[in-house]
């Protein structure tokens, strides 16, 4: 007698594959096949998942179409089911497919429009945090402000791309009449972070994207500076570090004593 985990991986192996016979063991009427049964169950399965991206990417959506969405879907959940049942965490890899799906080869901005909209539903989904509040920052002495260390927004990622992918979903988002965007105008790296109720995207300056990396990783104000200045000469700490604020992304510091004493103070949200 099979195990249930060679039942259960069958089982899965005749959802993913059309031309797999159903399981042996499916119990049913009489009057009607098990071939019959289960291809309608798959096929269920299948569209309430193709449904299920057409909500997660609603900008990639618009741009190839219905048909040619629900074409590229099928092929991809033919070969990616789903890890857990909630489905809002489906489709993380979608991207990825994108670019290895040859009837999207000559739209190639259209993998890294993908990762925009994945990290959209990422920040949307993630935990709620109050941004700290900038008087408190402001009370911090002067001499210390390099030895700083930031908590950021659960919600907050980076999407970087050679292409002007949030004009593009900006556009696509928030515009009746999609308005002609130039390719050749370059990417860059986008902010998505949720600091309220409502997802925010913005582009971010020249080095911001070391900058912020940094912060979240650990580092000290005065060490993300100096990351970010080698990333881009002409990186502006005050204006980014403004922006940061101005955004919602820091929910909390602490001042972090570089000879390992421990912390000379604190502050968050709240």
């Amino acid at each position: 007698m099979p195990s249930l985990a060679e039942v259960q991986a069958r089982f899965v192996s005749a959802l993913r594959d059309r031309g797999l016979p159903p399981p042996a063991d499916i119990a049913g009427r009489a009057d009607e096949t098990p071939e019959r049964r289960f291809g309608v169950y798959r096929n269920n399965v299948h569209v309430s998942l193709v449904e299920a991206l057409m909500g997660t990417y609603p900008v990639v959506l618009r741009l190839v179409g219905e048909d040619f969405f629900r074409g590229m879907a099928r092929v991809y959940v033919g070969t990616a089911l789903p890890r857990t049942p909630v489905l809002i965490h489906y489709g993380d890899d979608l991207a990825d497919f994108i670019e290895s799906f040859e009837p999207a080869r000559d739209l190639a901005y259209l993998a890294d429009v993908a990762r925009l909209e994945w990290a959209w539903n990422l920040a949307y989904h993630a935990a709620d945090a109050t941004p700290v509040d900038a008087q408190a920052l402001g009370a911090v002495p002067p001499d210390r402000m390099t030895d700083l260390v930031f908590d950021l927004q659960p919600s907050l990622r980076i999407v970087s791309s050679r292409w002007p992918i949030l004009a593009i979903w900006d556009t696509n988002t928030n515009d009746a009449d999609v308005r002609p965007i130039d390719l050749s105008a370059g990417g860059g790296d986008v902010l998505v972070i949720r600091p309220a109720y409502e997802v925010e995207l913005r582009t971010l300056p020249r080095g911001g994207a070391v900058f912020i990396e940094a912060l979240r990783e650990g580092a000290r104000l005065g060490g993300a500076y100096e990351q970010a200045i080698a990333a881009s000469s002409d990186f502006d700490l005050a204006a980014n570090l403004q922006g940061l604020i101005g955004s919602g992304a820091i929910v909390g510091f602490r001042l972090d004593d570089p000879r390992g004493a421990g912390s000379g103070g604190a502050g968050s949200g709240g």
